[in-house]
């Protein structure tokens, strides 16, 4: 288990909710989903974590689930 930074969680399980919102039937605003997504893709993507990191794809496979779990929890 890796211990995220929580900026890092919460930019992920903001990407699930936009990933989510855009692949509901009938989204509405899907250009601004889109471009929130990309957004959210890129500090994913380069945010200071991964360089303290020696296996990176698994860490990031890692970091889907735990954002996962942490909003099923909040939602319930």
């Amino acid at each position: 288990m890796t211990d995220f930074p929580d900026d890092l969680v919460l930019t992920q399980a903001a990407w699930n909710a936009t990933y989510n919102a855009l692949a509901a039937p009938r989204s509405r605003d899907t250009a601004a989903l889109r471009r929130r997504l990309l957004i959210l893709s890129v500090r994913l993507w380069w945010h200071p974590y991964w360089g303290t990191v020696p296996a990176v794809p698994a860490a990031r496979s890692e970091l889907r689930q735990v954002a996962r779990a942490r909003g099923t929890v909040r939602d319930a």
